[in-house]
């Protein structure tokens, strides 16, 4: 089985070849270095991009158990509700642009400058905006004397650096994760030695929130440094266009709403822990989706490499295409099904060797959050099929719909059972926007089918063994 399915790995990367394990050994080796010569800047770019998320996702980890047993349940629960408060806002600087501009870059070479210097600005306007709305809302619910306040306004002030990350969406369209890598990771080492050096002096929780700020500064300040240094394309050529703007917002809206939704049932959750149980059930809830949430990376580094490939292939032949993302949907559950599994067994364990008795109630959290990961996977794909197809109402729709639901049964099952009632709303709303409603609407309905086909691929790469 695990033969046929590195089989339609290898295809999935490079469309043109063949695998038939029936060739001579000779035949079959350089089969595979003609492969690899095809496929290695896709390999190499997926390499890069994984490193960086496993270094800063491990790093982040490590540096967030210190700062957790430091701080307390408590304290980090007042940490954790400002990151997620932030990244609800964070959500308006998104402007729909980001698979956008590297579909743009890459089929409209002569437009660059105006693609990338439009982009930004609208970046930067969403930004500012979600940033004072942010400040409007922590000064109504929170009290502008309050410690909160202070806090929320922090951490908000990263906001106003994020729209530097078109300089990831250039690298992205040229298959050079490499770049951005050290520019994030230099960021993260700026960030992480700021948090353990407050742990050691043993400051509050001001000082931890200031140091997300300070690597956000970092990160943007690394971008530009290395798209300096690596691209032809001088930024003082970056050029807005009115008519440029019209024209990415009319396309990218509907994301940018979906964008919106998506991060409300991402982060939602805490947000009303907080309102309905307090800053400490935050901190224990905080624990359980960090371990959850930290593999939500390779989804994204996998698809994120091979989307300008899809774009290709896609114009090239609707059967390859689809066989291909068969493939691809294969892959993304397997893994997300293989991580699922192993955390829900060591799930205990893994919480009391890090983050000790204190957060002892996060384990039986992450067994049921865990298993979201299936349908965030599977979305990673689903995401860049939507752009391919030029179908971007059902995000709004579907991510809509998970917003709603999940908002919901927070309302409900939190009052009932807690940060538990939590991790269920996160699972079903999940379940229901990245897979239950795209079998409401015929155009995604043949993607509802793939992903329901590779939720049994095991028995069909196992029927296909069988058979030869």
């Amino acid at each position: 089985m695990l033969l046929e399915f590195l089989s339609c790995l290898k295809e999935l990367i490079f469309p043109t070849a063949s695998f038939y394990p029936h060739f001579p050994p000779v035949v079959f080796n350089v089969n595979l270095v003609v492969t690899y010569s095809k496929i290695k800047k896709y390999l190499h770019n997926t390499l890069w991009i994984m490193g960086d998320k496993v270094t800063s996702i491990g790093v982040g980890f490590l540096v967030t158990v210190v700062v957790a047993r430091y701080l307390g349940p408590e304290d980090f629960g007042v940490f954790s509700y400002a990151i997620s408060v932030a990244a609800l806002f964070a959500a308006a600087g998104h402007m729909g642009l980001s698979g956008l501009v590297v579909r743009e870059i890459v089929k409209k070479p002569e437009e660059r400058e105006v693609i990338l210097g439009t982009s930004i600005t609208l970046k930067f306007f969403g930004v500012l905006l979600g940033y004072l709305v942010l400040l409007a809302y922590a000064a109504i619910y929170e009290g502008i004397k309050s410690a909160e306040f202070i806090v929320l306004s922090i951490a908000g002030a990263a906001l106003l650096f994020q729209p530097f990350n078109i300089v990831d969406f250039w690298f992205q369209a040229f298959v050079k994760a490499r770049y951005v890598t050290v520019a994030r990771l230099a960021g993260i080492a700026v960030g992480s030695v700021l948090k353990l050096s407050f742990v050691a002096l043993g400051v509050g929780v001001y000082f931890f929130v200031a140091a997300n700020l300070v690597q956000a500064v970092a990160v943007a300040l690394a971008l530009l440094v290395m798209y300096k240094l690596k691209s032809e394309l001088k930024i003082s050529k970056w050029t807005f266009r009115w008519s440029k703007a019209k024209e990415l917002l009319s396309q990218g809206w509907v994301i940018y709403l979906g964008s919106i939704f998506a991060v409300i049932y991402l982060k939602v959750d805490q947000v009303m822990l907080r309102w309905f149980e307090g800053s400490e059930a935050v901190g224990i809830y905080a624990v359980a989706a960090q371990l959850s949430e930290a593999w939500y990376f390779v989804p994204a580094a996998i698809v994120a490499s091979f989307f300008p490939k899809l774009i290709k292939l896609r114009e090239e032949s609707e059967a390859q295409f689809n066989k291909r993302l068969q493939q691809l949907f294969d892959l993304l559950f397997i893994l997300a099904a293989c991580v699922a599994l192993i955390m829900t067994l060591l799930s205990e364990w893994l919480i009391l060797l890090f983050f000790g008795d204190h957060y002892s109630e996060s384990s039986s959290i992450l067994v049921i959050h865990i298993w979201a990961g299936i349908f965030i996977f599977m979305r990673a794909a689903f995401s860049k099929w939507i752009l391919i197809q030029n179908a971007l109402i059902f995000s709004l729709i579907t991510q809509g719909l998970g917003a709603f639901v999940n908002v919901v049964l927070n309302y409900f099952l939190i009052p009932e059972f807690g940060a538990q009632g939590a991790a269920y709303a996160t699972l079903i709303s999940y379940a229901f926007a990245s897979f239950f409603s795209l079998a409401i609407y015929s155009k995604t309905r043949p993607v509802f089918v793939m992903m329901a086909k590779s939720l049994f691929c095991v028995i069909r790469y196992s029927k296909f063994v069988v058979m030869r």
